[in-house]
């Protein structure tokens, strides 16, 4: 009898693990490792975007996935290899960006004008952001010859027949004298336009104190420059009528 209830007993164990082997191999991989599974392969599918992006130049999209895969799965080959050349992906769009924005501040257009033809290049005032906004502009007319002049919408600038503005190119302070126009326009002429645009080249900020008409109280244009490109300025024929 004992060494029956023996032998019954080491069957049942034996069953167990039998069973208990089986169950395990019908389970299969655990949530976790499916898991796992399935963020590598998203992570590299994403690395295989992010690379043909680099491929094609489209910076833009590259940070923008090369971000995500370090995000979602830091510790993996993906953003190891990400890491490596992100950073200066991400610096050259940051400047590719700012550049492309400065640019998009200048208007340029050639048109008629009183008897002549006028090429213009102009930029509203960044700064202040509110109230009446003010263009800087570049003109070459044909009978006029090259002119440097604000100009507003409102009721014109304190100025008269000659006045001098605080004019701050990159932080360095020059003095430059200007007057209104006699026929009345809201504006204000630089008396030295050959010298302004000396100025202007290679800058990248400029402001200049004046005083409206409206308030009589000095503010500052704030104007960011740094996008201006002389090669769109289209020189005319000072013959041509």
């Amino acid at each position: 009898m004992h060494l029956l209830r023996t032998y019954l007993a080491s069957t049942v164990v034996g069953l167990a693990l039998v069973l208990g082997a089986c169950s395990q191999q019908a389970s299969g991989p655990s949530p976790q490792q499916l898991q796992a599974q399935a963020d590598a392969a998203k992570a590299e599918k994403d690395l295989n975007t992010y690379r043909e992006l680099l491929r094609i130049n489209n910076d833009a999209m590259a940070v923008t996935m090369g971000k995500s895969i370090v995000e979602h799965f830091p510790d993996s080959a993906a953003a190891t290899e990400v890491q490596q050349t992100l950073p200066e992906i991400e610096k050259r769009y940051r400047e590719n960006s700012e550049k492309n924005r400065l640019a998009a501040l200048w208007q340029y257009q050639v048109a008629p004008m009183a008897g002549g033809t006028q090429s213009t290049a102009t930029i509203l005032n960044s700064q202040p952001v509110t109230g009446e906004r003010v263009k800087l502009v570049l003109r070459r007319h044909t009978k006029w010859g090259e002119n440097v002049f604000l100009f507003g919408s409102g009721k014109g600038f304190v100025c008269g027949k000659a006045c001098t503005l605080k004019v701050t190119v990159d932080g360095k302070l020059h003095r430059v004298k200007a007057f209104a126009p006699p026929t009345g326009e809201p504006a204000l002429m630089m008396s030295d336009d050959k010298g302004f645009l000396k100025l202007l080249s290679g800058a990248q900020k400029v402001e200049i104190e004046v005083s409206p008409a409206s308030s009589k109280q000095p503010e500052t244009l704030v104007y960011e420059v740094g996008g201006f490109d002389p090669s769109r300025w289209s020189q005319l024929d000072k013959r041509k009528k």
